[in-house]
Protein backbone atom coordinates (compact mmCIF):
# COMPACT_ATOMS: atom_id res chain seq x y z
CA UNK A 1 0.00 0.00 0.00
CA UNK A 2 1.43 3.34 -1.10
CA UNK A 3 1.93 5.78 1.77
CA UNK A 4 2.52 9.50 1.73
CA UNK A 5 6.14 10.62 2.14
CA UNK A 6 7.21 12.41 5.28
CA UNK A 7 8.05 16.12 4.91
CA UNK A 8 11.80 15.49 5.06
CA UNK A 9 11.53 12.99 2.20
CA UNK A 10 10.28 15.61 -0.28
CA UNK A 11 12.94 17.13 -2.56
CA UNK A 12 13.75 20.69 -1.44
CA UNK A 13 13.28 22.06 -4.97
CA UNK A 14 9.56 21.30 -4.64
CA UNK A 15 9.22 23.10 -1.29
CA UNK A 16 8.50 26.77 -0.79
CA UNK A 17 11.26 28.92 0.66
CA UNK A 18 9.79 30.46 3.81
CA UNK A 19 13.25 31.70 4.75
CA UNK A 20 12.37 34.70 2.58
CA UNK A 21 10.02 35.72 5.41
CA UNK A 22 12.26 34.76 8.35
CA UNK A 23 15.76 33.43 7.71
CA UNK A 24 15.45 31.43 10.93
CA UNK A 25 13.11 30.99 13.89
CA UNK A 26 15.30 33.16 16.13
CA UNK A 27 14.31 36.21 14.06
CA UNK A 28 10.66 35.28 14.56
CA UNK A 29 11.28 35.08 18.32
CA UNK A 30 12.94 38.51 18.26
CA UNK A 31 9.89 40.01 16.55
CA UNK A 32 7.68 38.29 19.10
CA UNK A 33 9.45 40.13 21.92
CA UNK A 34 9.53 43.44 20.06
CA UNK A 35 5.86 43.29 19.20
CA UNK A 36 4.85 42.70 22.82
CA UNK A 37 6.71 45.90 23.77
CA UNK A 38 5.22 47.86 20.85
CA UNK A 39 1.72 46.82 21.92
CA UNK A 40 2.41 47.97 25.48
CA UNK A 41 3.68 51.30 24.16
CA UNK A 42 0.57 51.69 22.01
CA UNK A 43 -1.62 51.80 25.12
CA UNK A 44 -0.07 55.22 25.89
CA UNK A 45 -2.29 56.64 23.14
CA UNK A 46 -5.36 55.70 25.15
CA UNK A 47 -7.32 58.83 26.03
CA UNK A 48 -5.20 60.98 23.71
CA UNK A 49 -6.48 60.29 20.18
CA UNK A 50 -8.70 63.36 20.17
CA UNK A 51 -6.07 65.80 21.43
CA UNK A 52 -4.72 66.63 17.95
CA UNK A 53 -4.48 65.45 14.36
CA UNK A 54 -0.76 64.84 14.81
CA UNK A 55 -1.37 62.46 17.73
CA UNK A 56 -4.00 60.57 15.76
CA UNK A 57 -1.62 60.24 12.80
CA UNK A 58 1.12 58.86 15.09
CA UNK A 59 -1.33 56.31 16.47
CA UNK A 60 -2.49 55.28 12.99
CA UNK A 61 1.10 54.75 11.88
CA UNK A 62 1.94 52.78 15.04
CA UNK A 63 -1.15 50.62 14.53
CA UNK A 64 -0.16 49.88 10.92
CA UNK A 65 3.35 48.88 12.03
CA UNK A 66 2.06 46.50 14.72
CA UNK A 67 -0.51 44.90 12.42
CA UNK A 68 1.99 44.48 9.60
CA UNK A 69 4.52 42.80 11.90
CA UNK A 70 1.86 40.62 13.52
CA UNK A 71 0.63 39.48 10.10
CA UNK A 72 4.18 38.54 9.13
CA UNK A 73 4.63 36.45 12.29
CA UNK A 74 1.23 34.79 11.95
CA UNK A 75 1.63 33.93 8.26
CA UNK A 76 5.07 32.42 8.84
CA UNK A 77 3.98 30.27 11.79
CA UNK A 78 0.80 29.16 10.03
CA UNK A 79 2.54 28.18 6.80
CA UNK A 80 5.24 26.32 8.74
CA UNK A 81 2.48 24.46 10.59
CA UNK A 82 0.75 23.74 7.27
CA UNK A 83 3.86 21.91 6.04
CA UNK A 84 3.12 19.24 8.65
CA UNK A 85 0.18 19.71 11.02
CA UNK A 86 1.68 17.13 13.38
CA UNK A 87 4.84 19.21 13.92
CA UNK A 88 4.67 20.18 17.60
CA UNK A 89 7.14 23.07 17.28
CA UNK A 90 5.07 24.94 14.72
CA UNK A 91 1.82 24.04 16.45
CA UNK A 92 3.27 25.82 19.47
CA UNK A 93 4.49 28.84 17.48
CA UNK A 94 1.08 29.24 15.88
CA UNK A 95 -0.73 28.98 19.21
CA UNK A 96 1.67 31.54 20.71
CA UNK A 97 1.16 34.07 17.94
CA UNK A 98 -2.62 33.54 18.08
CA UNK A 99 -2.47 34.24 21.82
CA UNK A 100 -0.25 37.28 21.18
CA UNK A 101 -2.72 38.52 18.56
CA UNK A 102 -5.57 38.25 21.08
CA UNK A 103 -3.47 40.10 23.68
CA UNK A 104 -2.56 42.85 21.22
CA UNK A 105 -6.16 43.13 20.08
CA UNK A 106 -7.22 43.62 23.69
CA UNK A 107 -4.54 46.28 24.29
CA UNK A 108 -5.50 48.15 21.12
CA UNK A 109 -9.24 47.74 21.59
CA UNK A 110 -9.59 51.31 22.87
CA UNK A 111 -8.65 52.67 19.45
CA UNK A 112 -11.90 52.28 17.48
CA UNK A 113 -14.26 53.40 20.27
CA UNK A 114 -12.06 56.40 21.08
CA UNK A 115 -11.70 57.37 17.43
CA UNK A 116 -15.48 57.08 17.16
CA UNK A 117 -15.81 59.87 19.73
CA UNK A 118 -13.98 62.28 17.42
CA UNK A 119 -16.57 64.20 15.34
CA UNK A 120 -16.74 63.21 11.68
CA UNK A 121 -16.01 66.72 10.45
CA UNK A 122 -12.94 66.94 12.71
CA UNK A 123 -11.58 63.75 11.15
CA UNK A 124 -12.22 65.08 7.66
CA UNK A 125 -10.53 68.34 8.62
CA UNK A 126 -7.45 66.39 9.76
CA UNK A 127 -7.32 64.65 6.38
CA UNK A 128 -7.30 68.01 4.61
CA UNK A 129 -4.85 69.85 6.85
CA UNK A 130 -2.46 67.44 8.62
CA UNK A 131 0.54 66.48 6.43
CA UNK A 132 0.53 62.71 5.87
CA UNK A 133 -3.06 62.24 7.00
CA UNK A 134 -4.41 62.28 3.43
CA UNK A 135 -3.08 58.71 3.07
CA UNK A 136 -5.75 57.62 5.54
CA UNK A 137 -8.63 59.38 3.76
CA UNK A 138 -10.42 56.23 2.54
CA UNK A 139 -9.74 54.39 5.81
CA UNK A 140 -11.26 57.26 7.79
CA UNK A 141 -14.34 57.41 5.56
CA UNK A 142 -14.74 53.65 6.06
CA UNK A 143 -14.39 54.17 9.82
CA UNK A 144 -17.16 56.77 9.73
CA UNK A 145 -19.39 54.37 7.75
CA UNK A 146 -18.95 51.59 10.30
CA UNK A 147 -19.22 53.73 13.44
CA UNK A 148 -22.65 52.47 14.42
CA UNK A 149 -21.23 48.96 14.89
CA UNK A 150 -18.34 49.99 17.16
CA UNK A 151 -18.93 49.33 20.86
CA UNK A 152 -17.70 51.15 23.94
CA UNK A 153 -14.06 50.89 25.00
CA UNK A 154 -14.83 48.32 27.73
CA UNK A 155 -17.08 46.29 25.45
CA UNK A 156 -14.51 46.22 22.66
CA UNK A 157 -11.87 45.08 25.14
CA UNK A 158 -14.07 42.24 26.37
CA UNK A 159 -14.85 41.19 22.81
CA UNK A 160 -11.17 41.18 21.90
CA UNK A 161 -10.35 39.06 24.96
CA UNK A 162 -13.06 36.59 23.96
CA UNK A 163 -11.90 36.28 20.33
CA UNK A 164 -9.55 33.36 20.94
CA UNK A 165 -12.20 31.33 22.76
CA UNK A 166 -14.84 32.16 20.14
CA UNK A 167 -12.48 30.86 17.45
CA UNK A 168 -12.04 27.46 19.12
CA UNK A 169 -14.51 25.68 16.82
CA UNK A 170 -12.41 26.67 13.81
CA UNK A 171 -9.21 25.48 15.50
CA UNK A 172 -10.76 22.15 16.52
CA UNK A 173 -12.09 21.48 13.02
CA UNK A 174 -8.76 22.39 11.44
CA UNK A 175 -6.80 20.01 13.65
CA UNK A 176 -9.37 17.23 13.20
CA UNK A 177 -9.64 17.60 9.44
CA UNK A 178 -5.94 18.08 8.67
CA UNK A 179 -4.15 16.06 11.35
CA UNK A 180 -6.36 13.56 13.18
CA UNK A 181 -8.83 12.12 10.69
CA UNK A 182 -7.70 8.91 8.99
CA UNK A 183 -9.41 7.24 6.06
CA UNK A 184 -9.34 3.54 5.17
CA UNK A 185 -7.53 2.03 2.22
CA UNK A 186 -9.60 1.25 -0.86
CA UNK A 187 -8.90 -0.81 -3.95
CA UNK A 188 -7.75 1.21 -6.94
CA UNK A 189 -8.57 0.38 -10.55
CA UNK A 190 -5.60 -2.01 -10.62
CA UNK A 191 -6.94 -3.95 -7.62
CA UNK A 192 -4.18 -2.75 -5.31
CA UNK A 193 -5.00 -1.13 -1.98
CA UNK A 194 -4.28 2.59 -1.74
CA UNK A 195 -4.64 4.81 1.31
CA UNK A 196 -7.54 7.22 0.84
CA UNK A 197 -6.59 10.84 1.54
CA UNK A 198 -8.40 14.09 0.88
CA UNK A 199 -5.89 14.82 -1.86
CA UNK A 200 -6.43 11.44 -3.53
CA UNK A 201 -10.21 11.62 -3.18
CA UNK A 202 -10.47 13.98 -6.15
CA UNK A 203 -8.32 11.62 -8.23
CA UNK A 204 -10.58 8.68 -7.36
CA UNK A 205 -13.66 10.75 -8.28
CA UNK A 206 -12.13 11.24 -11.73
CA UNK A 207 -11.61 7.50 -12.20
CA UNK A 208 -13.28 5.80 -15.15
CA UNK A 209 -13.84 2.80 -12.87
CA UNK A 210 -17.27 3.37 -11.33
CA UNK A 211 -16.55 0.90 -8.55
CA UNK A 212 -13.50 2.93 -7.48
CA UNK A 213 -15.55 6.13 -7.46
CA UNK A 214 -18.30 4.52 -5.40
CA UNK A 215 -15.84 2.98 -2.92
CA UNK A 216 -14.00 6.28 -2.40
CA UNK A 217 -17.28 8.19 -2.02
CA UNK A 218 -18.70 5.79 0.55
CA UNK A 219 -15.40 5.40 2.45
CA UNK A 220 -14.92 9.16 2.78
CA UNK A 221 -18.42 9.90 4.05
CA UNK A 222 -18.55 6.83 6.26
CA UNK A 223 -15.46 8.19 8.04
CA UNK A 224 -17.03 11.62 8.57
CA UNK A 225 -20.33 10.02 9.66
CA UNK A 226 -18.48 8.20 12.45
CA UNK A 227 -17.82 11.63 14.00
CA UNK A 228 -21.13 13.24 13.00
CA UNK A 229 -22.23 14.50 16.42
CA UNK A 230 -18.81 15.93 17.24
CA UNK A 231 -18.66 17.68 13.86
CA UNK A 232 -22.20 19.01 14.25
CA UNK A 233 -21.36 20.47 17.67
CA UNK A 234 -18.20 21.97 16.23
CA UNK A 235 -19.97 23.65 13.31
CA UNK A 236 -22.87 24.77 15.49
CA UNK A 237 -20.33 26.46 17.77
CA UNK A 238 -18.91 28.36 14.81
CA UNK A 239 -22.38 29.47 13.67
CA UNK A 240 -23.26 30.58 17.22
CA UNK A 241 -20.09 32.68 17.31
CA UNK A 242 -21.12 34.35 14.03
CA UNK A 243 -24.57 35.11 15.40
CA UNK A 244 -23.11 36.38 18.66
CA UNK A 245 -20.81 38.85 16.89
CA UNK A 246 -23.65 40.07 14.66
CA UNK A 247 -25.99 40.65 17.60
CA UNK A 248 -23.38 42.34 19.78
CA UNK A 249 -22.39 44.70 16.95
CA UNK A 250 -26.03 45.57 16.22
CA UNK A 251 -26.35 44.14 12.74
CA UNK A 252 -29.66 42.89 11.37
CA UNK A 253 -28.15 39.42 11.25
CA UNK A 254 -25.00 37.42 10.63
CA UNK A 255 -25.38 37.71 6.83
CA UNK A 256 -25.52 41.50 7.01
CA UNK A 257 -22.57 41.49 9.41
CA UNK A 258 -20.46 39.34 7.09
CA UNK A 259 -21.25 41.43 4.00
CA UNK A 260 -20.82 44.78 5.73
CA UNK A 261 -17.04 44.61 5.74
CA UNK A 262 -17.19 44.68 1.93
CA UNK A 263 -20.00 47.26 1.94
CA UNK A 264 -22.08 44.79 -0.07
CA UNK A 265 -25.88 44.88 0.32
CA UNK A 266 -27.54 41.58 1.23
CA UNK A 267 -29.69 41.96 -1.89
CA UNK A 268 -26.68 40.94 -4.02
CA UNK A 269 -26.40 37.69 -2.02
CA UNK A 270 -30.12 36.98 -2.33
CA UNK A 271 -30.26 37.81 -6.04
CA UNK A 272 -27.36 35.43 -6.69
CA UNK A 273 -29.33 32.56 -5.16
CA UNK A 274 -32.46 33.63 -7.04
CA UNK A 275 -30.63 33.83 -10.39
CA UNK A 276 -29.20 30.36 -9.85
CA UNK A 277 -32.65 28.91 -9.09
CA UNK A 278 -33.94 30.40 -12.34
CA UNK A 279 -31.28 28.45 -14.23
CA UNK A 280 -32.04 25.01 -12.75
CA UNK A 281 -33.58 23.96 -16.08
CA UNK A 282 -30.21 24.31 -17.83
CA UNK A 283 -28.43 22.62 -14.93
CA UNK A 284 -30.79 19.65 -14.98
CA UNK A 285 -30.39 19.41 -18.76
CA UNK A 286 -26.66 19.13 -18.14
CA UNK A 287 -27.27 16.19 -15.81
CA UNK A 288 -29.39 14.49 -18.49
CA UNK A 289 -26.52 14.85 -20.94
CA UNK A 290 -24.07 13.50 -18.37
CA UNK A 291 -26.26 10.47 -17.70
CA UNK A 292 -26.60 9.75 -21.42
CA UNK A 293 -22.88 10.11 -22.16
CA UNK A 294 -21.82 7.94 -19.21
CA UNK A 295 -24.37 5.31 -20.24
CA UNK A 296 -25.68 4.67 -16.74
CA UNK A 297 -29.23 3.71 -15.79
CA UNK A 298 -29.15 6.02 -12.79
CA UNK A 299 -26.82 8.98 -12.30
CA UNK A 300 -25.30 9.04 -8.79
CA UNK A 301 -23.37 11.79 -7.05
CA UNK A 302 -20.16 9.79 -7.44
CA UNK A 303 -20.68 10.09 -11.22
CA UNK A 304 -20.49 13.89 -11.14
CA UNK A 305 -16.75 14.42 -11.47
CA UNK A 306 -15.62 11.80 -13.97
CA UNK A 307 -15.01 13.47 -17.35
CA UNK A 308 -17.74 12.70 -19.87
CA UNK A 309 -15.18 12.62 -22.65
CA UNK A 310 -12.30 10.20 -22.31
CA UNK A 311 -8.93 11.06 -23.75
CA UNK A 312 -5.85 8.89 -23.36
CA UNK A 313 -5.03 9.23 -19.66
CA UNK A 314 -2.66 12.12 -19.27
CA UNK A 315 -0.64 13.19 -16.28
CA UNK A 316 1.11 16.53 -16.26
CA UNK A 317 4.49 16.99 -14.69
CA UNK A 318 4.77 20.13 -12.65
CA UNK A 319 7.23 21.57 -15.19
CA UNK A 320 4.76 20.97 -18.02
CA UNK A 321 1.99 22.66 -16.07
CA UNK A 322 4.14 25.70 -15.31
CA UNK A 323 4.83 26.23 -19.01
CA UNK A 324 1.18 25.78 -20.01
CA UNK A 325 0.03 28.32 -17.43
CA UNK A 326 2.74 30.76 -18.48
CA UNK A 327 1.71 30.61 -22.14
CA UNK A 328 -1.97 30.98 -21.26
CA UNK A 329 -1.23 34.19 -19.34
CA UNK A 330 0.65 35.86 -22.24
CA UNK A 331 -2.34 38.17 -23.01
CA UNK A 332 -1.71 39.82 -19.62
CA UNK A 333 1.61 41.17 -20.86
CA UNK A 334 5.35 40.70 -20.53
CA UNK A 335 5.69 42.10 -17.00
CA UNK A 336 3.00 39.80 -15.63
CA UNK A 337 4.64 36.77 -17.22
CA UNK A 338 8.12 37.69 -16.01
CA UNK A 339 6.84 37.71 -12.42
CA UNK A 340 5.25 34.30 -13.01
CA UNK A 341 8.63 32.98 -14.12
CA UNK A 342 10.18 34.46 -10.99
CA UNK A 343 7.67 32.53 -8.86
CA UNK A 344 8.75 29.30 -10.59
CA UNK A 345 12.46 29.92 -10.21
CA UNK A 346 12.54 31.30 -6.67
CA UNK A 347 10.52 28.65 -4.82
CA UNK A 348 7.31 30.49 -4.13
CA UNK A 349 5.38 27.20 -4.52
CA UNK A 350 5.10 24.15 -2.24
CA UNK A 351 4.18 21.41 -4.69
CA UNK A 352 3.61 17.87 -3.42
CA UNK A 353 1.45 16.23 -0.76
CA UNK A 354 3.22 14.84 2.30
CA UNK A 355 2.10 13.30 5.58
CA UNK A 356 0.42 15.92 7.77
CA UNK A 357 0.42 18.66 5.13
CA UNK A 358 -2.65 20.88 4.98
CA UNK A 359 -4.99 19.68 2.27
CA UNK A 360 -6.20 21.59 -0.77
CA UNK A 361 -4.48 24.63 -2.19
CA UNK A 362 -4.10 28.30 -1.31
CA UNK A 363 -2.07 31.42 -1.94
CA UNK A 364 -0.87 33.48 0.99
CA UNK A 365 1.87 35.81 2.09
CA UNK A 366 2.59 38.99 3.98
CA UNK A 367 3.48 42.57 3.16
CA UNK A 368 7.14 43.11 2.38
CA UNK A 369 7.76 39.64 0.94
CA UNK A 370 6.55 37.85 -2.17
CA UNK A 371 3.40 35.67 -2.02
CA UNK A 372 3.42 31.87 -1.72
CA UNK A 373 1.30 29.04 -3.12
CA UNK A 374 0.50 25.72 -1.40
CA UNK A 375 -0.47 22.78 -3.63
CA UNK A 376 -1.01 19.05 -3.24
CA UNK A 377 0.05 18.11 -6.78
CA UNK A 378 -1.39 14.94 -8.31
CA UNK A 379 -0.74 15.79 -11.98
CA UNK A 380 -4.34 15.98 -13.20
CA UNK A 381 -5.77 18.60 -15.53
CA UNK A 382 -7.62 19.94 -12.47
CA UNK A 383 -4.25 20.51 -10.84
CA UNK A 384 -3.14 22.58 -13.83
CA UNK A 385 -6.22 24.76 -13.36
CA UNK A 386 -5.54 24.95 -9.62
CA UNK A 387 -2.03 26.21 -10.36
CA UNK A 388 -3.43 28.93 -12.65
CA UNK A 389 -6.07 29.80 -10.03
CA UNK A 390 -3.67 30.13 -7.10
CA UNK A 391 -1.14 32.07 -9.18
CA UNK A 392 -3.98 34.47 -9.98
CA UNK A 393 -4.29 35.13 -6.26
CA UNK A 394 -0.52 35.36 -5.91
CA UNK A 395 -0.17 37.90 -8.73
CA UNK A 396 -3.01 39.98 -7.28
CA UNK A 397 -1.11 40.03 -3.97
CA UNK A 398 2.19 40.79 -5.70
CA UNK A 399 0.82 43.80 -7.60
CA UNK A 400 -1.18 45.13 -4.64
CA UNK A 401 1.78 44.89 -2.26
CA UNK A 402 4.08 46.49 -4.80
CA UNK A 403 1.72 49.40 -5.53
CA UNK A 404 -0.20 50.13 -2.32
CA UNK A 405 0.89 51.15 1.19
CA UNK A 406 0.33 48.48 3.84
CA UNK A 407 -3.03 49.84 4.96
CA UNK A 408 -4.50 49.36 1.46
CA UNK A 409 -2.45 46.42 0.18
CA UNK A 410 -4.81 43.80 1.56
CA UNK A 411 -7.69 43.31 -0.83
CA UNK A 412 -11.09 42.00 0.16
CA UNK A 413 -12.00 38.36 -0.35
CA UNK A 414 -14.90 39.65 -2.45
CA UNK A 415 -12.50 40.65 -5.23
CA UNK A 416 -9.86 38.00 -4.50
CA UNK A 417 -11.68 35.30 -6.44
CA UNK A 418 -11.91 37.50 -9.53
CA UNK A 419 -8.18 37.48 -10.28
CA UNK A 420 -7.90 33.73 -9.75
CA UNK A 421 -10.89 32.96 -11.97
CA UNK A 422 -9.73 35.26 -14.76
CA UNK A 423 -6.63 33.07 -14.90
CA UNK A 424 -8.75 29.93 -15.12
CA UNK A 425 -10.78 31.44 -17.96
CA UNK A 426 -7.63 32.45 -19.83
CA UNK A 427 -6.28 28.93 -19.40
CA UNK A 428 -9.38 27.17 -20.74
CA UNK A 429 -9.58 29.52 -23.72
CA UNK A 430 -5.88 29.00 -24.44
CA UNK A 431 -6.28 25.23 -24.36
CA UNK A 432 -9.41 25.32 -26.54
CA UNK A 433 -7.74 27.58 -29.10
CA UNK A 434 -4.62 25.42 -29.17
CA UNK A 435 -6.49 22.17 -29.75
CA UNK A 436 -7.40 20.99 -33.25
CA UNK A 437 -8.89 17.72 -32.04
CA UNK A 438 -12.69 17.49 -31.83
CA UNK A 439 -12.60 15.03 -28.94
CA UNK A 440 -10.10 17.12 -27.00
CA UNK A 441 -12.26 20.21 -27.44
CA UNK A 442 -15.24 18.27 -26.09
CA UNK A 443 -13.11 17.21 -23.12
CA UNK A 444 -12.09 20.81 -22.43
CA UNK A 445 -15.65 22.11 -22.77
CA UNK A 446 -16.72 19.42 -20.30
CA UNK A 447 -14.05 20.76 -17.96
CA UNK A 448 -15.29 24.33 -18.44
CA UNK A 449 -18.89 23.26 -17.80
CA UNK A 450 -17.73 21.63 -14.59
CA UNK A 451 -15.84 24.79 -13.63
CA UNK A 452 -19.03 26.82 -13.98
CA UNK A 453 -21.10 24.19 -12.15
CA UNK A 454 -18.64 23.93 -9.28
CA UNK A 455 -17.65 27.59 -9.03
CA UNK A 456 -21.08 29.13 -9.39
CA UNK A 457 -23.87 26.61 -8.84
CA UNK A 458 -22.25 24.42 -6.17
CA UNK A 459 -20.98 27.46 -4.26
CA UNK A 460 -24.44 29.03 -4.37
CA UNK A 461 -25.86 25.82 -2.88
CA UNK A 462 -23.27 26.15 -0.10
CA UNK A 463 -24.24 29.81 0.31
CA UNK A 464 -27.92 28.92 0.60
CA UNK A 465 -27.08 26.29 3.23
CA UNK A 466 -25.19 28.89 5.28
CA UNK A 467 -28.05 31.36 5.01
CA UNK A 468 -30.62 28.80 6.22
CA UNK A 469 -28.44 27.55 9.09
CA UNK A 470 -27.55 31.02 10.37
CA UNK A 471 -31.19 32.13 10.17
CA UNK A 472 -32.17 29.11 12.27
CA UNK A 473 -29.54 29.96 14.86
CA UNK A 474 -30.77 33.56 15.02
CA UNK A 475 -34.31 32.25 15.52
CA UNK A 476 -33.11 30.21 18.50
CA UNK A 477 -33.47 26.82 16.81
CA UNK A 478 -31.08 23.96 17.61
CA UNK A 479 -28.47 22.94 15.06
CA UNK A 480 -28.29 19.22 15.70
CA UNK A 481 -26.58 16.75 13.42
CA UNK A 482 -29.97 15.56 12.19
CA UNK A 483 -31.06 19.11 11.40
CA UNK A 484 -27.88 19.98 9.51
CA UNK A 485 -28.01 16.73 7.54
CA UNK A 486 -31.67 17.19 6.62
CA UNK A 487 -31.14 20.76 5.42
CA UNK A 488 -28.12 19.79 3.37
CA UNK A 489 -29.79 16.72 1.86
CA UNK A 490 -32.91 18.67 0.85
CA UNK A 491 -30.77 21.30 -0.86
CA UNK A 492 -29.00 18.58 -2.83
CA UNK A 493 -32.35 17.20 -3.93
CA UNK A 494 -33.40 20.65 -5.13
CA UNK A 495 -30.16 21.48 -6.95
CA UNK A 496 -29.60 18.08 -8.59
CA UNK A 497 -33.24 17.50 -9.50
CA UNK A 498 -35.21 14.35 -10.15
CA UNK A 499 -32.84 13.02 -12.79
CA UNK A 500 -30.08 12.34 -10.26
CA UNK A 501 -29.96 9.77 -7.46
CA UNK A 502 -28.95 11.88 -4.48
CA UNK A 503 -27.03 9.38 -2.37
CA UNK A 504 -27.82 9.53 1.34
CA UNK A 505 -24.12 9.80 2.26
CA UNK A 506 -24.00 13.34 0.84
CA UNK A 507 -25.97 14.61 3.84
CA UNK A 508 -22.60 14.70 5.69
CA UNK A 509 -20.77 16.80 3.10
CA UNK A 510 -21.32 19.99 5.10
CA UNK A 511 -19.04 18.48 7.77
CA UNK A 512 -15.96 18.50 5.55
CA UNK A 513 -16.16 22.00 4.01
CA UNK A 514 -13.49 24.19 5.67
CA UNK A 515 -14.95 27.39 4.20
CA UNK A 516 -18.07 27.00 6.33
CA UNK A 517 -15.89 28.08 9.27
CA UNK A 518 -15.39 31.39 7.46
CA UNK A 519 -19.05 32.25 7.17
CA UNK A 520 -20.59 33.60 3.98
CA UNK A 521 -17.32 33.28 2.10
CA UNK A 522 -18.29 30.90 -0.69
CA UNK A 523 -20.79 33.17 -2.47
CA UNK A 524 -17.78 35.24 -3.46
CA UNK A 525 -16.55 32.40 -5.66
CA UNK A 526 -19.79 32.63 -7.65
CA UNK A 527 -19.69 36.43 -7.83
CA UNK A 528 -16.00 36.31 -8.71
CA UNK A 529 -16.52 33.83 -11.53
CA UNK A 530 -19.35 35.90 -12.97
CA UNK A 531 -17.18 39.04 -12.98
CA UNK A 532 -14.21 37.09 -14.32
CA UNK A 533 -16.16 35.93 -17.39
CA UNK A 534 -16.48 39.56 -18.45
CA UNK A 535 -12.98 40.63 -17.45
CA UNK A 536 -11.24 37.72 -19.18
CA UNK A 537 -13.08 38.68 -22.38
CA UNK A 538 -11.77 42.22 -21.90
CA UNK A 539 -8.20 40.95 -21.50
CA UNK A 540 -8.47 38.88 -24.67
CA UNK A 541 -9.96 41.73 -26.68
CA UNK A 542 -7.85 43.97 -28.86
CA UNK A 543 -8.70 46.92 -26.61
CA UNK A 544 -5.51 47.81 -24.73
CA UNK A 545 -7.44 50.17 -22.46
CA UNK A 546 -9.69 47.34 -21.22
CA UNK A 547 -6.66 45.18 -20.44
CA UNK A 548 -4.98 48.07 -18.63
CA UNK A 549 -8.14 48.61 -16.56
CA UNK A 550 -7.86 45.00 -15.39
CA UNK A 551 -4.16 45.36 -14.51
CA UNK A 552 -4.99 48.54 -12.59
CA UNK A 553 -7.58 46.52 -10.70
CA UNK A 554 -4.84 44.06 -9.66
CA UNK A 555 -2.77 46.97 -8.36
CA UNK A 556 -5.63 48.59 -6.44
CA UNK A 557 -5.59 46.32 -3.39
CA UNK A 558 -8.19 47.53 -0.91
CA UNK A 559 -8.00 51.21 -1.84
CA UNK A 560 -11.74 51.35 -2.57
CA UNK A 561 -14.89 49.29 -1.98
CA UNK A 562 -14.96 46.01 -3.93
CA UNK A 563 -18.00 46.94 -5.98
CA UNK A 564 -16.31 50.20 -6.98
CA UNK A 565 -13.03 48.48 -7.86
CA UNK A 566 -14.88 46.08 -10.15
CA UNK A 567 -16.89 48.89 -11.71
CA UNK A 568 -13.64 50.66 -12.60
CA UNK A 569 -12.30 47.38 -13.98
CA UNK A 570 -15.33 47.01 -16.25
CA UNK A 571 -18.03 45.08 -14.33
CA UNK A 572 -21.03 46.67 -12.59
CA UNK A 573 -22.36 44.20 -10.00
CA UNK A 574 -25.27 46.46 -9.12
CA UNK A 575 -26.83 45.08 -12.30
CA UNK A 576 -27.58 41.36 -12.82
CA UNK A 577 -25.73 41.35 -16.15
CA UNK A 578 -22.59 39.56 -14.93
CA UNK A 579 -24.42 36.65 -13.27
CA UNK A 580 -26.84 36.28 -16.16
CA UNK A 581 -23.99 36.31 -18.67
CA UNK A 582 -22.14 33.57 -16.78
CA UNK A 583 -25.25 31.40 -16.68
CA UNK A 584 -25.89 32.07 -20.39
CA UNK A 585 -22.32 30.97 -21.05
CA UNK A 586 -23.06 27.68 -19.27
CA UNK A 587 -26.06 27.13 -21.55
CA UNK A 588 -24.12 28.00 -24.71
CA UNK A 589 -21.22 25.75 -23.77
CA UNK A 590 -23.62 22.89 -23.09
CA UNK A 591 -25.16 23.28 -26.55
CA UNK A 592 -21.70 23.30 -28.11
CA UNK A 593 -20.76 20.23 -26.12
CA UNK A 594 -23.84 18.39 -27.41
CA UNK A 595 -22.71 19.03 -30.98
CA UNK A 596 -19.26 17.59 -30.32
CA UNK A 597 -20.53 14.42 -28.65
CA UNK A 598 -23.18 13.84 -31.32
Amino acid sequence: MEKLPERNQVDDKFKWQLEDIYADNDLWEADYKELSKKADAFTLYSGRLGESGETLLEALEASAYINCKLEKMYVYAHMRRDEDNANAKYQDMLLRVEYLAAEISAKMSFFEPEMTSIPDETLRDYVKNIPGMDLYSFAIEEHIRQKEHVLSDKEEKLLAMASEALGTADDVFSMFNDADIKFPAIKGADGKKVELTKGRFSVFMDSSDRGVRKSAFKALYKTYTAYKNTLASCYAGSVKADCFYAKVRKFEGSLAAALDSDNVPTEIYDSLIEATHKNFKTLHEYFKVRKKVLGVKQLHLYDMYVPMVKLPEKKYTFDEAKQIVLEAMRPLGDEYCSVLEESYQNKWIDVYENAGKTSGAYSWGCYGTHPYVLLNWQGTVDDVFTLAHELGHAMHTYYSNKTQPYIYAGYKIFVAEVASTVNENLLIKYLLAKSADREEKAYLINHYLESIRLTIIRQVMFAEFEKIVHAMCEAGESLTCETLCNIYYELNLKYFGRGVKVDKEIEMEWARIPHFYNSFYVYKYAIGFSAAVKLSDNVLSCDVQLKDCYLEFLKSGGSDYPIELLRKAGVDLRKPDAVNAAMALFKDMLEEFKQYIN
